[in-house]
């Protein structure tokens, strides 16, 4: 079991630091924090390799920039 030791530690090292790394674009998104290169990292790999998920990027980029249209000013007569 002595021999085994630092094995099952370099293991279950590996196994946290992969578990942070995979979890950590859910988060970057969730709350936003990501700067401007990690925002554009995804986008430039989906344009090289992924055509179509770099169309669909910039699309819903688009659609979450837009804002809903606003009511007139004037209010309606009676």
């Amino acid at each position: 079991m002595q021999t085994l030791l630092p094995y099952l530690i370099a293991v279950a090292g590996l196994a946290a630091v992969l578990t942070a790394f995979s979890r950590l674009p859910r988060y970057i998104r969730r709350w936003g924090t990501a700067g401007g290169g990690l925002g554009g990292a995804p986008a430039a790999y989906e344009e090289a390799f992924r055509a179509t998920g770099h169309a669909s990027h910039y699309e819903i980029r688009q659609q979450a920039e837009r804002k809903a249209p606003t009511g007139s000013p004037r209010p309606k007569k009676p």
